[in-house]
């Protein structure tokens, strides 16, 4: 067992022996944990489905055998003298694999959220589930770009002038598409802000429609009439716009007008003619109605109430029901709507007759 003593590139042959043990010790017993953490682990999942447990198993899958290697070859070297340039490298490509790996790991992490979150989007809201992907891969983009320039930055290179450089030049492509990042920024604001969202009835200025999709670049809006109006997200953030799906009640206002002559009884009975019907109708609430001025024409009463539901039709329903009960008790009491006239007196000159 001589042979054990023998120096070798400044170690003993026994201790390069002992390096290899632990370097394969280490490996394989990483790689059978692993395997048996997420077997194990895929069985829990199966039966208690949770966001933890997933994740866990995701980001155990994406742990790669190079990183496995280079911390058992790191361990394996502890117990080495290695020539001065090995003792400079070996850290810097253990630091250089384990920011690989996170940068795996980041990518699973965010690729997980992503997933889970079109999942639940892809039904109800496909434009979403669309735009959750384009934000996941900006995501990636940005995880990926800091774990290189830290890489870099292990390397020795001067990363501080290789950001200002790709600075200046980020600088000219952004004033380039400058248009476009502005309608994808708004895009990414109204899916986690989320002013309106797909079936929504929205106004914008003149324009009214209900939203069919909401995509990178554009929203695209179906009018009463039929046609498509489409709006870059940009202008959309920019405009005032008005959701009528979000509101809770709709409150209306009308008037109606009856002739001068009318009697006052009749006119002192009318406001609360209106009340009965107004409140005999389902999901409405009674404000009030007024005599509320002389018109040039007729009397005028303005009548409010709520609508309890936010649905147009339902709406619309309920004023027709309102109006042809109106309709049917002024004409019990023969009460006559007014519509515009004019009453010419006509004075004859005595002189005339003589």
């Amino acid at each position: 067992m001589e042979f054990l003593t023998v120096e070798f590139q400044g170690n003993l042959v026994w201790q390069w022996l002992v390096a290899v043990g632990i370097l394969l010790f280490v490996g394989f017993f990483f790689q059978i944990l692993l395997r048996f953490a997420v077997r194990r682990l895929r069985a829990v999942v199966i039966k208690t489905p949770g966001r933890f447990d997933d994740l866990v198993v995701d980001l155990l899958e994406k742990t790669r055998f190079l990183f496995i290697f280079v911390v058992s070859l790191y361990a394996g070297s502890l117990i080495l003298v290695l020539p001065d340039f090995a003792e400079e490298a070996l850290p810097v490509v253990f630091v250089l694999t384990l920011l690989l790996q996170a940068g795996y790991w980041g990518n699973a992490f965010v690729a997980f959220w992503i997933r889970r979150g079109i999942r639940r989007k892809l039904d109800e809201d496909a434009a979403t589930a669309t735009s959750l992907a384009a934000l996941g891969f900006v995501a990636k983009v940005v995880l990926w770009t800091v774990v290189i320039l830290l890489m870099l930055d292990n390397l020795g290179v001067n990363v501080t002038t290789l950001i200002a450089t790709l600075g200046v030049g980020g600088i000219a492509i952004a004033l380039a598409v400058q248009n476009i990042l502005s309608d994808l920024f708004a895009s990414l604001s109204i899916i986690l802000d989320k002013p309106f969202v797909i079936g929504d009835f929205i106004i914008v200025g003149e324009l009214m429609g209900t939203v069919e999709r909401i995509g990178l670049k554009t929203t695209r809006v179906r009018s009463l009439t039929g046609e498509l109006i489409i709006f870059s997200n940009s202008d959309l953030l920019s405009s005032r716009v008005r959701n009528y799906k979000r509101m809770y009640e709709r409150r209306i206002a009308f008037s109606i007008g009856v002739t001068y002559q009318t009697s006052p009884e009749m006119v002192e009975e009318i406001p609360t003619v209106i009340e009965e019907i107004v409140s005999g109708q389902l999901d409405v609430r009674f404000d009030r109605c007024h005599f509320k001025t002389f018109g040039d024409f007729a009397i005028i009463f303005e009548t409010v109430y709520y609508v309890l539901v936010p649905d147009y039709g339902a709406y619309m329903n309920v004023q027709q029901a309102i109006n042809l009960a109106i309709m049917w008790a002024f004409a019990e009491r023969h009460i006559e709507f007014a519509y515009p006239t004019q009453t010419l007196f006509v004075q004859r000159d005595s002189s005339e007759g003589e």
